[in-house]
């Protein structure tokens, strides 16, 4: 066991409490203790029982604890405590009376039960003072490590979230990617191009939670510039004017924007007419709605809204929101001010 200095001051703190307990005790017990031969033992007997009482009493508490732990069996600690702090003092007090009656060559009559006595009841009050202590000291470790774990399960939940979102976004650029490469080589190489710089913002902003509004439309203009390559004038997007200081969830309006074109028809009688815009602290995201009837193949990754309304529950305790009417379906998502997030 390392003797540490916080050890060493608490030892010798507890050694001077002992030392004035047992002298005014013996003062009480034996008044008529005049001369140093009849008060010497008697104060040696009463400091060593605080010494043997108390110490013996705390470890046997710290043991206790460990086999049956006051979170898990309380009533069962509480009672197994009881019982063997009783014990333990009676065994102690009776074994220390007889080696101080044996090497002082004296009776101490009534005073054995009265010490016996006295003894059992000041054990009970360290005792419960002792137990006390250890219940409050696990509860607070048992509170505090829940909290910590309630923290890292969060946290690795959320990282899992956010994880989902880079491989989801490839899929979708190269599924684009392949479709373009036979339809036109030169655009294939342009879109190659954004593309690298789309995913270093992806890469850039994967360790974060929330990024600058400004960053996501910076990379929503290099976003849409692959998809206005693949769909033309099919594609429309309008974004409105956008409140400063507002922050939100990497990647978020990409998948908004990203879930309209996959789940409705775009064609050039249909097309698609997606807005962004601010409205009583939320930033919106709105679409005509013409629903595909059928899903294409390898579309879905199983991320998207749902992944966005989990993320968005660790961030803020507001809501986002859907509503989707007969003719548009909008989605609502809080604007993160810099405290929420």
């Amino acid at each position: 066991m390392v003797i540490t200095r916080k050890t060493f001051t608490r030892e010798l703190r507890d050694l001077f409490f002992f030392l004035v307990i047992s002298l005014l005790q013996t003062f009480l017990m034996c008044p008529q203790c005049n001369t140093i031969e009849r008060f010497g033992p008697i104060f040696l007997l009463t400091f060593l029982m605080w010494i043997v009482l108390w110490k013996g009493n705390s470890v046997l508490s710290d043991l206790l604890s460990k086999r049956i732990p006051w979170i898990r069996q309380p009533l069962t600690r509480f009672l197994t405590g009881i019982v063997l702090t009783i014990g333990y003092t009676v065994l102690a007090v009776v074994t220390l009376i007889a080696i101080f009656e044996y090497f002082s060559n004296t009776t101490l009559g009534k005073g054995y039960v009265y010490t016996l006595y006295g003894s059992i009841t000041i054990t009970i009050l360290i005792s419960f003072f002792l137990h006390a202590r250890n219940f409050l000291m696990s509860w607070r470790k048992a509170s505090f490590e829940r909290e910590q774990f309630e923290k890292e399960s969060i946290a690795a939940r959320y990282e899992a979230l956010k994880n989902q979102v880079s491989p989801h976004f490839l899929f979708n650029s190269l599924n684009a990617l392949s479709n373009l490469v036979y339809e036109d080589q030169e655009k294939a190489v342009r879109f190659i191009k954004q593309l690298s710089e789309v995913y270093r913002y992806v890469l850039d902003t994967r360790d974060k939670e929330v990024v600058p509004l400004s960053e996501e439309l910076k990379f929503l203009d290099s976003y849409l510039y692959l998809q206005q390559i693949r769909f033309g004038k099919k594609l429309l997007v309008e974004v409105g004017m956008m409140p400063k200081d507002v922050q939100v969830a990497p990647l978020a309006l990409q998948m908004l924007i990203e879930n309209a074109i996959k789940h409705n028809v775009i064609s050039e009688e249909e097309p698609l007419s997606i807005t962004l815009y601010s409205e009583n602290g939320f930033i919106v995201v709105e679409n005509n709605l013409q629903k595909k009837t059928t899903m294409e193949s390898g579309t879905s990754a199983g991320v998207g809204l749902a992944n966005i309304r989990k993320r968005y529950e660790f961030l803020t305790s507001e809501k986002v929101k859907t509503i989707e009417g007969e003719k548009t379906f909008t989605v609502k998502l809080p604007a993160l001010k810099k405290a929420d997030a």
